[in-house]
Order: structure tokens, then C-alpha cells, then sequence
């Protein structure tokens, strides 16, 4: 049997503040969803609530279609213009979702930055279709942006209140977001502060919300079967995934937690991002650079590999090929943890670690599989205001300044 080294991980929780300020500041839930819902804005990571007893609230079944209709409102021309010449984006231009300001920012991975479009209130993921048109989930609702013309088409409201729009790592709105595969659907994951979150499906040609899922707290990442049948919803603070039929649009929860539920909010030991295994359509998550959650969505069963790096994880994105990628944000304790990192993890576990400058959020490949970019924005403290470049054959790595708190990107 696989022996796993620190397995009193799971003990680690409500952090006293004296010693949490020399740690990492991750991710325990705090007061932040009840101040983000009151609209105070965030500027210091807060202290972590005790777990609650009685767990995630029991979610409600899917809303009814007829619901009011959403008003979709375009852009004023003067907020929607770029600073760069508009015409289709040069084949591996770079598009970062700038969650300390209200931008998408284009970026050239050799010059830096190219322009930027305004979308809305700090946004988070984003997710571009065949037709060039990014789908970027804000704290306002889901703006939609023609790359092309480098200009914002409609934000579409989303259906869930969600309180007052807000900034920082705990406001409301959305956070993951993925496109099916025919591209008719969007679906976005949107944090309710303080409750559990909804995931919300939109009509790409009407422009519209048309159906609201209930899911867990957070819902930091939403990713889609290569079939487009079901989605997956990876919930941070309810340890666990959602896994939603894309035609009944039924649900059922499926927990991850390979070090235990034990501190609830307080933990820092939190699923954050999922990546769907093109070979077996299993859900790879990864924890702590220790701990590969092998989750299969069919039977919910969970398997744990081994990993190498040994640093708090969050981004994960994977190849056609099967190679993982997932970001390491830093130590939690910097006695017994390693710093920041990018692993490259091929399909049979063999693993390569890329230290990094200070913590990191997102990743994303180049076409030819050679060169990885890491967003600099994270979602804690720490960001910085740009990418870093890794050639994956030399290990050689560089700084790219760009964007404002850089979190999620594609490659166009």
C-alpha cells in the first residue's frame, strides 16, 4: 500500500494568528462570504469559522425553465474598446482574465501584453468557443467577447442573487466556467457568500440563463464530458463535486477528500480545480503535491496516487495526450512544505517539478506542447500583476508582465 509522508495533514485548520502570519495565505474559509455579502470590500484574508456541524445545506432541486426573462446588456462602446488594432489574433496570443480590475488583457507570450477589453467586476474563469467568442465569467454575470474585434458583444445577469457586487477572493458571482462541445451551452459556477452555490446554464444564441442547477459552496471550477453528458462542478468549500446530467440536468454529490472533511471551512485541504482524463473521462484533482484524487463520476469511487511536489495545489488543466498540469501556490507550513511550482505529470505518473517565484493560480499549454503559462494572479495573497513563461524542455522560466491579478487563460 502507497505510503503518503505528513498524514496529520488533516489536523491542519483553524490556524492561530500569530503562526498564519508566516504562512501561506490559502484557502480556509472565512468571514469573507458574510463580509462580500454585506459589500464590504476584502483586503486581508480573514480569520477561518469553525466548522459547521451539520454540514452543506440539502440543495433544492433544478429551477424551472420559466423563469423571468434575463435582459442582456451590451457593452457601452466607449468601455468595450481595446487598446490593440482590432482582426483575428495571431495563433498562440494568450487571453488572461484580470480579477484585480475589470479586463480581459491579450497578451503576445513574447512581447507581453496587447490590449484589453472592459467585462465586468472582477473576473474569474473564462472559456473560448470555436467561434472566437470567450465567455468570461465576472462577479456582474457572464460577459461574452468577440477575441476578433477585441470587443465586449452582452453581459448576460446571472438568474442567482448573489448580493452586492463585490472584489477579492470570497465576492460573489462567477467562478468556473465551461462550454459544451457543440458550444450551445454555457455553464458557470456562481458563489452565493455565505450559502451554497448555483450552477447556471446559458443559451449561447439566445444570450440568456436558462436553467439553474444547486450546487456546492464555492463552486471553484466546472468542466464538461468530452461527450458534453455531464458536467462536473468542483465545489472548494463543501469538499466536493457536483455531477450534473447535461440533458435532466439531475445531480448528485460525489465528496473528495483524501485528508478528511475535519476543520469544514477552516481547512486549507480543499478540492480547488478538476481536470477531465481524456483517456477514461475520470476527474483528476489534485492536493497538496501529495495527493491525486482519481475520481470516476460514474460511481463516485475515489483512488489516490502519489505525488511529488509537495506544496499547496490549485490550477489543473490537462493535454489531449493526458499530461497533468497543476499549479503549486506555496507551503501552508514553510518548515515541512516546498515553495511554488508547476508539476507536469505524464499519463503513467512519472513527474517533473518547475520551481516557480511566489504563488501562481492557473495554467495553460501552447499548441505544440512545449511551453506552459502561469497566471501570476492567485487567488490569495501573494498575486502578481503577470505570467511566467516556462520552456518545458529546458525548464527555463520567465517573467511576463501583464494584466491586473492574472487568473484564468487560454490560449487562442
Amino acid at each position: 500500500m502507497t505510503k503518503f509522508r505528513r498524514a496529520y495533514r488533516s489536523a491542519r485548520f483553524l490556524v492561530p494568528g500569530a503562526v498564519a502570519v508566516a504562512l501561506l495565505a490559502g484557502c480556509a474559509q472565512g468571514s469573507g462570504g458574510a463580509a462580500a455579502a454585506s459589500g464590504t470590500p476584502q483586503s486581508a484574508p480573514p480569520t477561518a469559522e469553525p466548522a459547521d456541524p451539520s454540514g452543506p445545506a440539502e440543495p433544492a432541486g433544478p429551477s424551472d425553465p420559466a423563469g423571468p426573462t434575463v435582459t442582456v446588456t451590451p457593452a457601452p462602446s466607449d468601455a468595450s474598446a481595446s487598446s490593440a488594432p482590432a482582426g483575428r489574433a495571431a495563433p498562440g496570443t494568450l487571453l488572461v482574465t484580470d480579477f484585480g480590475s475589470d479586463t480581459v488583457t491579450f497578451v503576445d507570450p513574447a512581447r507581453g501584453a496587447t490590449g484589453s477589453v472592459k467585462v465586468g467586476t472582477a473576473p474569474y474563469g473564462l472559456v473560448v468557443g470555436a467561434d472566437g467568442r470567450a465567455w468570461v465569467a465576472t462577479a456582474e454575470g457572464v460577459a461574452v467577447v468577440d477575441t476578433e474585434r477585441r470587443k465586449r458583444l452582452a453581459l448576460v445577469p446571472y438568474r442567482t442573487g448573489t448580493g452586492p457586487v463585490t472584489t477579492g477572493e470570497y465576492r460573489g458571482g462567477g467562478m468556473g466556467i465551461a462550454l459544451s462541445p457543440d458550444g450551445r451551452r454555457v455553464y458557470v459556477g456562481v458563489n452565493v457568500p455565505g450559502g451554497n452555490g448555483t450552477l447556471e446554464v446559458v443559451d449561447t444564441a439566445a444570450l440568456r440563463v436558462t436553467e439553474t442547477v444547486p450546487v456546492g459552496r464555492r463552486p471553484f471550477d466546472v468542466d464538461v464530458s468530452r461527450d458534453g453528458a455531464e458536467v462536473y462542478v468542483t465545489n472548494h468549500d463543501s469538499f466536493d463535486v457536483t455531477v450534473v446530467a447535461a440533458g435532466s440536468l439531475s445531480f448528485r454529490r460525489v465528496e473528495v477528500a483524501p485528508y478528511g472533511t475535519e476543520g469544514g471551512l477552516g481547512s486549507w485541504l480543499k478540492p480547488h480545480y478538476a481536470a477531465v482524463r481524456p483517456s477514461d473521462g475520470r476527474l483528476l484533482l489534485p492536493f497538496e503535491g501529495e495527493r491525486l484524487a482519481v475520481v470516476d463520476p460514474r460511481t463516485g469511487r475515489t483512488t489516490i496516487e502519489p505525488m511529488t511536489a509537495d506544496t499547496h495545489q490549485h490550477g489543473a488543466t490537462v493535454t489531449a495526450d493526458g499530461t497533468l498540469l497543476t499549479v503549486g501556490t506555496g507551503p501552508i507550513d514553510p518548515d515541512e512544505d516546498k515553495g511554488p511550482s508547476l508539476t507536469v505529470r505524464k499519463p503513467g505518473g512519472a513527474e517533473r517539478v518547475y520551481p516557480l517565484e511566489g504563488p501562481h493560480e492557473s495554467a495553460a499549454v501552447s499548441r505544440d506542447g512545449r511551453t506552459a503559462y502561469v497566471t501570476g494572479g492567485f487567488t490569495r495573497d501573494g498575486y502578481w500583476d503577470g505570467l511566467t513563461v516556462i520552456d518545458l524542455d529546458s525548464g527555463d522560466t520567465r517573467r511576463l508582465p501583464a494584466g491586473s491579478r492574472p487568473l484564468g487563460i487560454v490560449v487562442l
